[in-house]
């Protein structure tokens, strides 16, 4: 498994700029949630980027940076949250329709899943995919019986390249025209690559996934959006 490397947060920034804040509106269990406020962010970035990056966030889960000028919109429940970011507005009637095709295109996306909750699913499919330290969580999980244990498969996608930051972070790119982890997300098989992080943190075993379809001249943000949500998300690792 060490042997598929990408280098998505390869070349850490080492400067300080701020961005804009973008609140995102949001739906789910609850009801509909109004964009938070808030002032701009000082990001670890270089400074002659920032013109072209914002942060975007909205009142569950953590933020992400994106390109300057995109839409965004949320979602969440007691399994987890998702915020969506795309150049084009986001069509918020579909989202929660057994219809919706995901964000064609350019997208950012960073959902949360809660390995407390019926989000455990979705961890413990992750977890067999790429973090064999973890694996017992996976086996309690498919030990309930509820869905098959043909649901989650064991080994990474044969295609897919990863790096392994520490036992819990690993770095990842799915290539275009390629299921991978990219593409268990809303960012559905295109012909541009995907790129992104998996994390695990928190007392639950929750997980992070940052899915990042950008054009070939953005694509070099995908470095410093990785980097931004592994700092934010690395005081709720833990050990």
């Amino acid at each position: 498994m060490l042997s598929q490397t990408a280098t998505v947060g390869a070349g850490k920034p080492d400067a300080t700029a701020q961005v804009p804040f973008v609140g995102c509106a949001s739906d789910g269990q609850v009801g509909p949630l109004k964009a938070p406020t808030g002032l701009p962010m000082a990001v670890t970035i270089p400074a002659e980027t920032a013109h072209r990056l914002a942060y975007y966030k909205a009142e569950n889960g953590f933020g992400v940076l994106a390109p300057r000028g995109w839409h965004c919109f949320s979602t969440y429940g007691s399994d987890g949250s998702n915020l969506f970011v795309s150049p084009d507005p986001i069509d918020t009637t579909n989202l929660f329709s057994p219809d919706w095709k995901g964000l064609r295109g350019q997208a950012v996306q960073v959902s949360v899943s809660s390995g407390g909750t019926s989000g455990r699913f979705a961890v413990a499919r992750t977890i067999a995919r790429i973090f064999p330290d973890f694996k017992a969580f996976a086996q309690q999980v498919i030990a309930e019986g509820i869905e098959p244990a043909s649901s989650f498969p064991s080994g990474p996608y044969p295609q897919d390249k990863l790096r392994y930051v520490d036992r819990k972070t690993v770095e990842f790119e799915t290539p275009a025209n390629t299921k991978g982890l990219g593409t268990d997300s809303r960012l559905p098989i295109d012909a541009s690559p995907i790129q992104g992080v998996a994390i695990l943190f928190g007392s639950d075993t929750d997980l992070l996934q940052l899915s990042a379809r950008l054009g070939a001249k953005d694509r070099e943000l995908v470095r410093l959006i990785v980097a931004r949500v592994e700092s934010e998300v690395g005081g709720s690792k833990g050990q």
